[in-house]
């Protein structure tokens, strides 16, 4: 472990000497890096910020003032032993914000690359955040959650643990995640309730419309159709083959908490 030459540490922030500092980052004022930390290059910490022990941090991450990484899991059954909290490149992580490393032994919290998480936030143990996805103001996300790549979470969502989420999902403010949200899809209300296809994430994510026609006839055979969830699964593997469509059936098969649901939608769950 060793600081790099070429960054620069404020005269007021602590670094403690096993910590690992990488080439050209910028550690802030009053900033306190604890034992056992690595921080990659390239990165830029602002005033306040707190990496606790066990925290490893990739290349090109920004950090706001007043965020504590590495927190102890706020989980009554944790013990204090050793867990990891792994966030990796090109993250934006803003003010105020806590993320927790995991709560049994060598258990681990992630962050992929390219997610812009806003501020006032948290982040539970053993967590599983994508890639490029976007966490807004004032959301909670629950201990052992898996938020799949290009997430949008709007300001105010919560995520009940153990609830997945999937690629290319919206969910709209103020939300409840208390059921697994397949992917492509929009949500919204208190109890989250699928309401369409997420158009407009899938255009910027480079899909055409011949892309999404599918994954539009496959959300209304999933809960307009009054077909059981198994068929209606099946009519789609079979009539919208497809990588989209395919990865939307596999996730829906693979839900161990059950799916969002329109209200009053025809679908069958048995």
């Amino acid at each position: 472990m060793a600081i790099d030459p070429s960054a620069r540490i404020a005269p007021t922030a602590q670094v403690h000497p096993s910590a690992h500092i990488g080439p050209q980052t910028v550690v802030g004022d009053f900033c306190i890096i604890e034992a056992d930390v690595s921080l990659g290059g390239h990165c830029l910490l602002e005033p306040y910020v707190f990496l606790k022990r066990w925290t490893t941090l990739g290349d090109h991450n920004e950090i706001s003032a007043h965020t504590v990484l590495g927190t102890d899991p706020l989980d009554r059954a944790f013990t204090g032993e050793r867990s990891y909290l792994t966030i990796g490149h090109h993250n934006k992580i803003r003010e105020h914000y806590t993320i927790s490393r995991g709560t049994k032994p060598e258990s681990v919290t992630t962050i992929g690359d390219y997610n812009y998480i806003m501020t006032s936030g948290h982040i539970a143990h053993n967590a599983t955040i994508g890639n490029h996805c976007t966490i807004a103001s004032c959301a909670l996300v629950a201990g052992y959650v898996t938020i799949e790549d290009q997430v949008f979470l709007s300001g105010g969502v919560v995520v009940h643990q153990f609830s997945k989420i999937g690629r290319l999902a919206m969910i709209g403010g103020n939300t409840r995640v208390n059921l697994d949200a397949p992917p492509f899809f929009l949500y919204t209300d208190f109890n989250i309730t699928p309401c369409g296809l997420n158009v407009v994430g899938l255009r910027r994510a480079g899909f055409k419309a011949s892309d999404i026609a599918p994954l539009k006839t496959a959300y209304k055979l999933l809960y307009r159709s009054h077909l059981k969830q198994a068929d209606a699964l099946a009519r789609i593997e079979a009539e919208l083959p497809g990588p989209l469509t395919l990865q939307l059936v596999e996730f829906i098969r693979g839900s161990q908490r059950g799916i969002a649901r329109e209200r009053g939608d025809g679908v069958i769950v048995s």
